[in-house]
Parts: C-alpha cells; structure tokens; sequence
C-alpha cells in the first residue's frame, strides 16, 4: 500500500543538498480529476496508485534494491558511508533506499526477533505485510525465523504480502524466490489492503508488519479562513477556465473526517476550549488578524486501521515511519511533502496539485495520533470522552525510536562502521516504531 516505500524519503533529500527547480503545470494531475471534484485523500490516492499514471503503479524502480548488503565493517566512518551511498544513489538514480534496504538482512532481522519474542508460538505463526517493497523485509523475515526459530514454526509459517502494484508484487516474488523453501509459505495478494472486500476474517493470531506505508497513506485536508471560522472541507477541481487544478472548499459531511476530528478533538465550527474571555480575545484577534488555517488528517491510515481489526481482530501490530519531516514547504499541520527526482536531482514540489504521477507523496506520523486511531479502531477510546472505554479489546501499545528498538531487538554491531559510527542508529532520528498487541481482556 503505500509504500515501500518510502522511507529514506528520499534520504538523498535528507543527507545531501538538492537543487529545487521549478515545475511545469500539473498535466498528469488534471487526469486524476474528472468533470465532478473529488475530495483530497481520493487525488492523493490516484497521484500515487493509479493503474496508468500513479507514481507507484507504474515503475517499481522508484524503490531502490541493492545489488549486495552494505559491508558497514569495511568501511571507515560516516565520510567514507556517504561516499559510498552517494555513489549508490548516482549509479542507480531512483529516488530512494528504504532503512529495511539500506541495512539488510539486519534492519528486517530486528523486527523477526522482535515478533518472535512477542508473539504466542503455541499456534502456527501468520505473518501479513502491506506495501512490501521490493521484499527484502518479508525474505529478511523468513531468513532469520529459518535460521532461529525452532523447525517447527518456519515450517508452519506464512507469510502473505498485500500489494497494490503488480510490478512490485512480481519482484517481491523474486527477491523470497532466492531461497526455495520460502516460496511454499509466501504469497502476494495484489490489491488495496484498505479495500475490506479483498480481506475475509482471520479468528487466529497474526501479525501485521507496515514499514514506511503510512507516509503514503492517502489524507485528507481541511481549511479555516481564520482562527474561529468553521472547518471545511478541501476538494479537489478541474475548472475548464484553468490549466492547472485548484481547490474548492465544502462543508463538512465526511465520516472519515469528522471521525479524525473528533479524535483530534477538532470542533467542526473551529472553536477551542477555553474560558469565555479567551474566546472573545481569540474572535478579535481574528477580525484584525485573520489567519487561515489547514489541517492534514490522516483519514487513509483511520480506514486502514478500520479495515485491519475487523478483518484481523486478534492482530499484533508493527509499524515503522517518519515521525516528523525536514524542510517542508507545504503549508498546514501535518502536511506532506512531495518530491521528485530527475537525472540524480531531487526537487521538493511547493504545492501537493503538482503532483503528476512522477513524485512521491508522503507525510509525517504522528505517533500519538496513531496511537489514539488504533484505540479508537477497537473501541478502546471513547472519542467523545477522550479516556479509554470500557468496552472493547484492550491494546498495550509501545512508541520506540528506531535506535532503541533495533538495540532491544537488532544486531546494531552489524551496522557499525570501524571508527564506531553507526548509520542505523544515527541517521533516521526522525524515524519510529510502533508496536500493538491485543490482551485479549474484554471486560
């Protein structure tokens, strides 16, 4: 789903200077909006995975595979890994690495101990991912479950993949191939894992690995023309009397949306709590200086969460992503960025209209917001009340940065250089995990 995806966002963007050109009008982009308007989460849907023009549909080269692992060990510190991946970047010209990629086989063997050590091997162990990638996590996986698990529960795993490109499933296919004994438990569903008809109900335990798929999870926007004027919702236009798209604002009406407002506790009339003479001061200043206001909500990641414990109720949970991204130029709380690269250049779009089906889309995380949305999915949060509800399944849940969890759970040794720099544990700082298990109380 989305994606693989993401994830060095394009850590060339990152770790090294990029040149911002500027960009021609959005003529893909026009083809993702008919003659009716569509609301923001449907064009950000159709810019990233459209069958045709979607920036992941039609080339799975936009997700960079190594020919070979990175021998951390040979080399001398951060200036020589730079070197090395700069040289990486230039050979290859895709737009990024994923951390799964970067540091395989460790990166994935981390998250294979950390399964292991969580979940119940009484039973047979089930293993979903969305947005696979190129499928060095689901092979990093196998091979370490192969390698330390008893017999047992690698010969009765599973390991299914949900993708929603053809392209990458293909190759997903080729990188578990490597090793033969893999292929009887792997398999690639080729379809949108928030589509609930593509799942049927799994009554046993499972666990669903998502690296770098929440960034590229479609949102939706909403907009206040000033401090304490009411919500509304952002679509998305195709005028006859302009090249490019623009943006129309409606009221609010979505479910989707009111649901992440309310667990955002967002009033819809753009008022906030506070004594009655801070609302009057708020009014006036207002008047004087009027500030419009935008707001990302994560209403792809709220469906998804949906759709997964309805389909999956006993799942276990492992996600990783950005936690927050540098030198955003989209304005709004939460907003994307998106970027593009051309001849080795990475370039950061100004407007999220630009995109054509040739730049990547991806957001920040907010990990306390996933936290609540994952709750809330369970019946765990009470929106209204914002406390935890008796009712429902209860969830422990656990943010980690990605240092801690690959030195809880990894081999962080295998990544470090000889003068003792460590580029997994140094250079995504901006990066997360988040780990959800059911505990199965309901009272």
């Amino acid at each position: 789903m989305a994606a693989r995806i993401a994830s060095s966002k394009p850590i060339s963007s990152f770790l090294f200077s990029s040149k911002v050109k500027p960009f021609s009008p959005a003529y893909f982009s026009t083809k993702f909006v008919g003659e009716s308007p569509i609301r923001v989460r449907d064009f950000i849907h159709a810019a990233l995975y459209d069958p045709e023009h979607g920036y992941f549909s039609q080339r799975w080269g936009s997700v960079g595979v190594l020919d070979r692992s990175i021998k951390f060990n040979k080399l001398q510190g951060r200036k020589a890994y730079m070197k090395h991946l700069n040289a990486i970047y230039k050979q290859s010209d895709i737009s990024w690495f994923t951390p799964v990629e970067l540091f395989k086989p460790w990166y994935a063997h981390g998250i294979a101990e950390a399964i292991l050590r969580t979940t119940n091997l009484s039973v047979p162990l089930k293993i979903y991912e969305i947005g696979g990638g190129s499928g060095t996590c689901a092979k990093g996986v196998m091979d370490y479950i192969k390698l330390n698990a008893p017999t047992r529960i690698y010969d009765s795993m599973t390991y299914t993949s949900v993708e929603i490109s053809s392209s990458l499933a293909q190759k997903q296919l080729e990188t578990v191939g490597e090793v033969n004994s893999h292929l009887a438990k792997f398999k690639v569903e080729c379809r949108d894992a928030a589509d609930p008809n593509g799942w049927g109900l799994e009554e046993q335990p499972c666990w669903v690995i998502m690296l770098e798929v929440l960034d590229n999870l479609p949102h939706d926007l909403i907009y206040s023309k000033n401090q304490v004027s009411s919500w509304m919702e952002v679509w998305v236009e195709n005028r006859h009397d302009r090249s490019e798209l623009s943006e129309l604002y409606k009221p609010l009406e979505d479910p989707l949306i009111e649901s992440c407002m309310e667990v955002l506790d967002l009033s819809k009339d753009g008022k906030t709590h506070g004594s009655m003479v801070g609302s009057v001061a708020k009014s006036i200043l207002a008047k004087v200086f009027p500030r419009p206001r935008r707001c990302w909500l994560p209403t792809g990641c709220l469906k998804l969460l949906q759709v997964l414990h309805g389909a999956l109720p006993k799942m276990s949970l492992i996600a990783s992503d950005f936690s927050f991204l540098p030198d955003v130029r989209i304005p709004g709380e939460r907003a994307p960025l998106v970027a593009s690269k051309k001849d080795g250049t990475s370039s950061d779009h100004n407007n999220y209209l630009d995109a054509q089906g040739d730049a990547d889309i991806f957001f920040p995380t907010d990990f306390w917001l996933l936290e609540r949305l994952d709750h809330y999915c369970t019946g765990c949060l009470n929106k209204n009340e914002h406390k935890s509800s008796k009712k429902g399944k209860k969830r422990r849940t656990l943010t980690l940065d990605t240092s801690a969890f690959m030195e809880e759970f990894g081999l962080p040794s295998k990544t470090r250089t000889r003068d003792g720099y460590n580029p997994m544990l140094e250079d995504f700082k901006n990066t997360k995990f988040y780990l959800s298990v059911p505990t199965h109380n309901i009272k």
